[in-house]
């Protein structure tokens, strides 16, 4: 299979590899080092899946001039101390050149001359003392190979084939034996690499973050693996005395200073990202530090991107309800009561949101959740109700869900009557086994055996379908007030899907479909299609019933004296079968007289059988006494269903109305049909 790239991101967050360094280049008069901030051996990283739960895979860098696009460097990029980016007063040097030699990364920094700055003069003296000995490099990725593992117990390679170094760093930890200022006699040298990352917070959209080290997973192509670069044992470099014992106060005062410092970066982190308060304040107290809490940061925010909002049921403590919850139930009132007062209402909580437009709900609830709207447009408040973790996009669900769900109940579904609902556990093909009659007993005589009988049986099988849509509300119709979006809208996808269930079942009816021996649902073979068409009147009506009486088991003996519970009848014949149902007087023609058994079925009008036929009837049973059609909700999803989520084709919140429902024709025998005059 041939190699295929995939390319990444251009907001991708910079990534860290830190290595200790030697001062053999050290040049005092031009004041200036010779560094290797890269030998590109892989790095051990991981992939976080949820909050606790991570995958590990191996990142190789490829150090060619291919590969190692050296324009930031050569452009006079940053040596900084510690990869602090936060202020100019980090900055200790220049890069003044960088170039690929072999499978190294080599660079030239200079730094300022002595007197200018104060750090940087420190920086340069413990270099050449030998103080400082570790260099770190920044950088972007462009391109990726993914290699999946070979066997079992190895991981995934990333192959990085195109990246960007934007920075070199001095630091203190000893990381990498050999990504080092440069030495005269210095050979190439494989390294161990620490993973730590960084966000570069301007290029990283709230929408668009990326965890650091990996790559969408609807853009990874995979290929055969290949090995990574054999790894020499590294050589022993001779250490310097040990510096004199620094001052403990110092130590302590600076200890202070970093504390805070984490403390600080932290909240402000997680709140322009619009975090929730105890993500950070659980990061503080853990001690995470601050190059770790980014990248839980960049992982909580990436999460939050492509979540898919839906809203089960929410179990409430023993000792009440949770404040938070009990302000979006109001809300939801108020918009309700609002769209239909009559359906939805006013609760007493809600009463303080019955005034406000829905701009204005959307600023008290960024409110609630932290964020500070004062100064911001009516447009960046939509924007951020709609893309934040305050409890608006939640409010909004719960109007929809309420208003879809009582249309959808509120339709008329004629069909149950004579139906049958049952579950689906899943999407597969379900057979329905049709039993037959039991077998008639036989006498045993003295000493005599019971002789066995059989159950005749058919089968017939049908599944359960997904049908569904989504529509899209933007920010639009936020700043417009246009409340009609979140309730009419759902309103009419609840009329439509139980439309939707109707044409189905119906359909059944007026297409009349092969049952599983081959014959039509209503067919004179199956003895429930009257020869010649009636019209609805009691004699024709009396056939009917004695048809469905006569039917027989599959053994095409046994009398099932099957009684009729409705009849079923288009619009056309509404008025018609509810007078013949509906007389009570005894007339003096007693050839005129409705017998108590047609008085008692149970008329049921279904404009839909129109289009098919205005003169045809129909007789079913009681779905308790035969089978006759049946109709199935997959498991947990009854009926209408809906979820929300932030929008990522359109800026606002997409709606999806989901059905999972399936109808087949189980039996023939509780249905009879009289094509009418």
């Amino acid at each position: 299979m041939p190699d295929t790239i995939m390319a990444a991101p251009v907001a991708l967050p910079m990534q860290l590899r830190r290595a200790p360094i030697l001062p053999a280049t050290v040049n005092s008069e031009a004041r200036s080092v010779d560094v290797v901030f890269t030998t590109g051996a892989a790095v051990r990283r991981r992939r976080w899946t949820g909050w606790d739960t991570s995958v590990p895979f191996d990142e190789i860098l490829e150090v060619s001039d291919r590969a190692v696009d050296l324009t930031r460097l050569n452009a006079g990029a940053p040596a900084l101390d510690s990869h602090s980016v936060w202020s100019s007063y980090s900055q200790v040097g220049v890069v003044e050149r960088a170039w690929i030699e072999g499978k190294e990364g080599k660079a030239t920094i200079r730094f300022p001359r002595e007197g200018l700055d104060q750090a940087a003069d420190r920086m340069f003296g413990l270099i050449s003392d030998g103080i400082i000995r570790n260099v770190s490099v920044g950088y972007s990725i462009e391109r990726v190979k993914v290699v999946e593992p070979a066997a079992k117990g190895e991981v995934e390679q990333r192959i990085v084939e195109r990246w960007t170094p934007l920075e070199v760093s001095f630091v203190t930890v000893p990381a990498d034996p050999r990504a080092q200022v440069r030495a005269a006699d210095q050979a190439s040298y494989p390294v161990e690499i620490v993973d730590t990352r960084m966000q570069k917070e301007a290029s990283m959209p709230e929408s668009t973050t990326i965890v650091a080290g990996d790559v969408p997973a609807s853009t990874e192509t995979r290929q055969q693996p290949v090995a990574a670069p054999a790894q020499p044992e590294p050589t022993t470099a001779r250490m310097p005395d040990p510096a004199p014992a620094p001052d403990s106060e110092a130590i302590a005062t600076r200890a202070r200073e970093a504390e805070r410092d984490r403390v600080s970066t932290i909240y402000d982190l997680t709140g322009r990202l619009n975090l929730e308060r105890n993500f950070a304040e659980d990061l503080v107290k853990r001690g995470v530090s601050v190059d770790e809490s980014r990248r839980l940061i960049l992982d909580q925010v990436a999460a939050k991107s492509d979540e898919t909002r839906t809203f089960p049921h929410v179990s409430v403590p023993l000792g009440g309800r949770d404040e938070r919850i009990t302000r979006r139930d109001a809300v939801a009132n108020a918009l309700l009561h609002r769209y239909s007062p009559t359906l939805f209402p006013l609760e007493d909580a809600a009463r303080q949101y019955r005034g406000m437009t829905l701009l204005e709900l959307a600023r008290e609830s960024l409110g609630n959740a932290g964020v500070n709207t004062r100064g911001l447009s009516r447009d960046e408040v939509a924007t951020r109700a709609l893309h934040s973790t305050s409890d608006f996009p939640e409010i909004l669900s719960a109007v929809t869900n309420k208003t879809l769900r009582q249309a959808y109940d509120a339709y008329p579904r004629t069909f149950a009557l004579f139906c049958r609902q049952v579950l689906a556990t899943d999407f597969k093909s379900m057979h329905r086994v049709q039993l037959g009659e039991a077998p008639q007993l036989l006498e045993v005589g003295e000493s005599g055996e019971f002789k066995r009988g059989t159950l005749g049986e058919s089968k017939e099988s049908y599944k359960v379908k997904t049908y569904g849509r989504v529509v899209a509300i933007t920010r639009q119709v936020l700043i417009n007030d246009d409340l009609d979006a979140f309730t009419r809208i759902p309103a009419m996808y609840g009329n439509s899907i139980a439309q939707l269930e109707s044409d189905v079942v119906w359909g059944i009816i007026t297409a009349n479909p092969a049952m599983a021996d081959g014959n039509a649902l209503f067919h004179a073979t199956h003895k429930n299609l009257a020869g010649t068409g009636a019209a609805l009147d009691v004699a024709s009506v009396g056939s009917a019933r004695a048809a469905m009486a006569l039917q027989t088991g599959l053994d095409k003996k046994t009398v099932l004296n099957i009684r009729p519970a409705f009849l079923i009848v288009p619009a056309a014949l509404e008025l018609k079968a509810e007078q013949l149902v509906a007389q009570n007087l005894v007339p003096a023609d007693s050839a005129k007289v409705v017998p108590q058994s047609i008085r008692t079925l149970s008329p049921i009008s279904e404009p839909r059988l129109d289009a098919a036929s205005a003169t045809s009837w129909y007789l079913a049973a009681s779905p308790n006494q035969i089978d006759t059609i049946e109709y199935a909700y997959l498991e947990g999803q009854q009926g209408a269903y809906i979820e929300t989520r932030n929008g990522f084709d359109v800026d606002g919140v997409e709606i999806k109305c989901r059905l999972d429902f399936g109808a087949k024709a189980i039996d023939w025998r509780g249905l009879y049909k009289n094509p009418g005059a």
